[in-house]
């Protein structure tokens, strides 16, 4: 290559580079709280934080830059600090110690340090009113944490198991959804969803809207009050990806936050005593 083809080249790259630069400036970082657990890969079998990629598909494709949040002691308010939304991902049952109830027999074993850190990143976003999304166990904690408790055992009081028909396996549902509400905004009077879930709302937190049922009344979706963009579903959204309409709402308000100018930005959160009770009280 000539010296000056190699020059045009380079004009190139540096043009499409900034071109880059530019397009991720309007993309907004959301932050995606992840799993701490034992996994395989390769030869290695050891602890790892780790989130599906169905979640970070659906945050690239509905134009936002996602991150993983694993768990982790300390640092969670730094953290939202730097983040235009907080994705609260499904996993394992809310530790009961959280809402002041005894285990039930069925209840997971406690992920004590994942809840912890979730209820702190909830904090802080809330408190900068980040938008929130909260997937399955992410609307649960939603609720726990405006001290709200959990049905632990579904089939308990349903007498099936039909959020839950078998592992690793999907039920397909219609829920409805209430009129006026931001997510019916968004999705209309009726979704089919897809759930895996045997918990699910019971006493209702604080500043919270119950704004989705199923068909035998369980509650499938909570907004908060008050909130620019704070809504949990006890369904997955992010696994399809052919109605990308949640996240796309989402990443919209996630991308207006980024818009924001620093003035108008709140400042980073205090630790909130609500906050500090939940963790210690578990």
């Amino acid at each position: 290559m000539t010296g000056a083809h190699e020059e045009a080249a380079y004009d190139d790259a540096a043009d499409d580079a900034a071109d880059n630069d530019a397009a991720d400036a309007v993309r907004p970082l959301i932050g995606i709280s992840s799993y701490l657990d034992q996994a395989a890969w390769s030869v290695w079998r050891q602890p790892a934080a780790l989130v599906p990629q169905t979640y970070v598909d659906a945050v690239t494709a509905a134009g936002g830059v996602p991150v993983l949040l694993p768990p982790q002691q300390h640092g969670a308010r730094r953290a939202v600090a730097a983040l235009d939304g907080l994705l609260l991902a499904g996993g394992p049952d809310v530790d009961p110690a959280c809402y002041r109830e005894p285990a039930h027999p069925l209840t997971g074993a406690p992920h004590t340090t994942r809840d912890a850190w979730e209820l702190r990143l909830l904090d802080a976003a809330l408190e900068r009113d980040l938008p929130v999304l909260g997937v399955c166990r992410g609307m649960q904690l939603l609720n726990v944490a405006r001290g709200g408790a959990l049905i632990q055992h579904l089939p308990d009081r349903l007498g099936h198991g039909g959020h839950q028909p078998a592992p690793a396996t999907y039920a397909r549902q219609a829920v409805r959804i209430r009129p006026r509400s931001r997510l019916g905004g968004i999705l209309g009077g009726a979704a089919a969803v897809r759930c895996y879930h045997h918990q699910a709302v019971g006493r209702l937190g604080e500043g919270l809207l119950p704004s989705a049922w199923s068909e035998d009344e369980s509650v499938e979706a909570l907004e908060l009050t008050g909130a620019r963009f704070t809504v949990g579903v006890q369904w997955h959204p992010e696994t399809d990806d052919q109605d990308p309409r949640l996240f796309a709402a989402f990443v919209a308000a996630c991308r207006d936050t980024r818009a924001r100018p620093d003035a108008d930005r709140p400042q980073q959160p205090r630790e909130t005593t609500q906050t500090r009770e939940k963790v210690e009280a578990r």
